[in-house]
Order: structure tokens, then sequence, then C-alpha cells
């Protein structure tokens, strides 16, 4: 009967022990997700490129070309008047202009400085001298700043269904 019950206390310590490593995982896990706000469809903060790495994918492609992908970079500007852009930064002297889905969500507009990693569809796009305009005003720039703006312009775009912003 002793040994019965011993091999029963060993099998409950055994097991108990294997619990609290999974235990232990989950928590760490759970802790780097929530360092991020999830704002939009929820994804997952692996597997997302680098902005320069992105920067390089976007230089080998031509206007009308899209690409899957995730990444992740620092946010330059958002728009003031309701959060339905941001630009992000390739770390190259180049920006991304981010959109976001359906106009399914919005981004706070104090979010200039913070990281975030967007999923979705990246594309080079041209951009009509009348729309780099209006975002112009968007973004709060002077009269001069929009006026000055003459020619279309070839942009580095993405579609995002979700974004995680770094607490």
């Amino acid at each position: 009967m002793r040994k019965i019950a011993g091999l029963i206390c060993m099998i409950a310590l055994v097991l108990g022990c294997n619990s609290k490593e999974k235990t232990e995982e989950k928590t760490t896990d759970t802790k780097a997700e929530m360092a991020y706000i999830s704002i939009g469809k929820e994804i997952m903060a692996d597997d997302a490129l680098s902005a320069e790495r992105m920067a390089e994918h976007y230089k080998g492609m031509m206007v009308g070309d899209t690409v899957n992908s995730k990444m992740v970079a620092k946010v330059d500007e958002v728009c003031q008047s309701k959060g339905c852009w941001m630009k992000l930064d390739l770390e190259d002297g180049n920006q991304i202009m981010v959109k976001f889905k359906d106009y399914g969500f919005f981004m706070p507009k104090d979010i200039a400085g913070k990281e975030v990693i967007i999923n979705g569809i990246a594309f080079v796009d041209e951009m009509s001298v009348e729309d780099q305009r209006h975002y112009a005003e968007d973004a709060g720039k002077s009269e001069e700043e929009i006026q000055a703006i003459q020619a279309p312009k070839k942009t580095y775009s993405f579609e995002a269904d979700g974004v995680l912003l770094k607490q």
C-alpha cells in the first residue's frame, strides 16, 4: 500500500512540475503580447519584417505590385483629423503611407514616434497631386507647403487589416 501511495505522489509531483513550466511559458507569452495594444484584426507580433527589410522589398516593386506583409516600424505622422492614416519610417529616407482596410478602424492621433506592427497588403502606388494636398492638409501642413505640391508622386503604400501599437 505504501508503494502505491508513494508512486501516486511521484506521478503527481512530475505532472505538477510540467504544468508549472507550461503556466510560466503562457505567462511569458501573454506578457509579450500585452506590451502591445491590438487595433483592428487581432494579429500576433511574431514574424514581422524590420523596416529596413521592408524597404528592400519596396525597392523591387513596381506601381501596381502587391505583397502580403507584416512589418514593424516607427510612426512618423498620423492624420490629425480622425486618425484615418499614418506614415511609417522605413529608415532609408522613405515613408509608407498606411491606410486601414475598409476604414474599419482608426489610430490615436498622438502616437508619432511609437512603434507599431502592421499586417496587410504592401503595394506601390502613384499618388495624385490632389490626394497629396489632401493628406498634407490632414497632417496640418501650411498653405504654402500644400500649394508647393505640383506633381504626382510614387508612394510606398500599405493597407493594414490589423495593428499592434507598442505601449
